[in-house]
């Protein structure tokens, strides 16, 4: 499974800019006046992991296939969204397909970028995105849940729908549907208010290592677990680079991690997502599947045909493939164990699955 991130905020606050960094690409506008991105632009980007490189020289592998994160950059969003305002509607519909929300906030000072109100103020700016997601929401809800459509809906889904209706309307904390419903029905349901969130506050250079009074502001409101300082130009500096510039200019100015990294750590963290292998001599490979998932719905990650026929799961941990240098010594030392369908699936676990055709 691949996960899909959509960058959202108002517009000139570096959404863009941030795209074209993370991609590595020159696909998303990055003008200077609102709504410059119309449709949404989509990158697919491989996730870096260390860890390929290594089985793959064990197993002698002809190739390596990293596991991959789509960003999808969507149109600015303005005060009225819900209501049609700016490219309200479009915006809204696309932002109901992604995994998760990077909301992109502006913490820099500049004369040289139109900015949509009157001064830089993230909390302000925030509370727009958000509310417009709420309204968007409670519309969203009333329509399913009038007579004529809740016969279309089971009981399951219609419960998601009063829940998170009561909390919307009674200001309470939404995220406590997580632990009340299933994540895939919640999914289902595309209520954009509790899809998972990251907050990237855009910065510049001189803010780049301590961040600066906004970015100190934000934190202290929304905390500093889901919240990354970044700057997007920077990062688009950062990847014209070839790999030993970009470390010296990155130690220069003190950054230990470029942006792209800390999304997708912080990415899998609130997705819950995890990583097995596959290493073998025609090629290692990174497969992204959801935390407590089972060995059949692993193998299904690579054909249905696995799930159905399931039989055992040949499992050796990374630690331990790594230090008996691959399948044949683990196997010998006792590293290597039969896994069956209750087994639950570990990061980094090299896997081998046998299944009935």
């Amino acid at each position: 499974m691949s996960f899909k991130c959509g960058i959202v905020g108002l517009p000139n606050v570096g959404k863009s800019t941030l795209f074209n960094a993370l991609t590595n690409s020159n696909k998303a506008q990055a003008e200077n006046f609102p709504f410059c991105t119309i449709d949404p632009n989509i990158g697919i980007v491989a996730v870096p992991d260390f860890r390929l490189d290594n089985l793959a020289k064990i197993s002698k592998s002809k190739k390596i296939i990293n596991t991959t994160i789509s960003f999808v950059d969507i149109a600015g969003l303005v005060k009225g969204a819900s209501k049609g305002e700016g490219l309200g509607n479009k915006f809204l519909s696309h932002i109901r397909e992604v995994d998760s929300i990077i909301h992109m906030i502006r913490c820099f000072d500049s004369t040289d970028i139109q900015n949509v109100n009157p001064n830089v103020d993230p909390i302000r700016d925030l509370e727009i995105i958000e509310t417009e997601m709420m309204l968007a929401d409670i519309e969203s809800i009333q329509k399913r849940l009038e007579k004529n459509n809740k016969k279309n809906i089971d009981k399951e889904n219609i419960e998601i729908l009063e829940k998170a209706l009561d909390c919307i309307n009674n200001s309470k904390d939404i995220s406590v549907l997580n632990s009340q419903f299933d994540k895939k029905k919640l999914n289902q349901s595309g209520l954009l208010s509790i899809k998972p969130k990251i907050f990237v506050c855009n910065v510049d250079e001189k803010s780049i290592t301590k961040g600066n009074n906004y970015t100190k502001d934000f934190i202290n409101k929304y905390g500093s677990e889901n919240t990354l300082i970044v700057s997007a130009d920077i990062e688009n500096q950062i990847n014209e680079l070839q790999d030993t510039e970009k470390e010296n200019y990155m130690e220069m100015i003190g950054l230990k991690s470029t942006g792209l990294d800390m999304l997708i750590q912080k990415g899998y963290k609130i997705l819950e997502l995890e990583t097995f292998f596959t290493s073998g001599p025609e090629e290692t490979r990174a497969w992204t599947i959801q935390k407590n998932c089972t060995a059949p719905k692993a193998a299904g990650e690579i054909h249905t045909d696995f799930e159905k026929g399931f039989i055992r799961a040949e499992t050796i941990s990374y630690h331990d493939f790594v230090n008996n240098d691959g399948w044949v010594n683990s196997k010998n030392n006792g590293k290597m164990r039969l896994e069956g369908k209750d087994y639950i699936v570990q990061d980094g676990d090299i896997l081998n699955f046998r299944f009935n055709t």
